[in-house]
């Protein structure tokens, strides 16, 4: 086992990609996961294996689901069941956690 102390919003960074993602723990089908998303940039539509909570650090995203659209802000949380089809579009420069459990 090890411990260690990480400042969320230095933990990925805005690069030249579109996003950024970074995998902090992962078991079996759990994971932690924090994403940095551009401006006007798109997470295309996807599934996640487990259910999901998005907490938003900085920022603000939609998450869209069929019909239904959800804007975060920093500092708010939205959960869903898994085999929700989905995606993400950055409204504002972002970063947010992905926890699949």
């Amino acid at each position: 086992m090890f411990y260690n102390v990480l400042k969320a919003d230095d933990v990925v960074e805005f690069e030249n990609e579109k996003f950024e993602h970074k995998t902090l723990l992962e078991n079996d089908n759990s994971s932690v996961n924090i994403v940095a998303i551009k401006k006007d940039e798109i997470i295309d539509t996807h599934t996640s294996i487990s259910d999901a909570l998005v907490y938003v650090l900085e920022g603000k995203i939609e998450l869209h689901f069929d019909a239904q659209k959800f804007t975060l802000n920093k500092g708010e949380i939205l959960m869903f069941k898994k085999d929700a089809e989905h995606k993400v579009l950055a409204l504002k420069d972002s970063k947010f956690f992905i926890i699949k459990i």
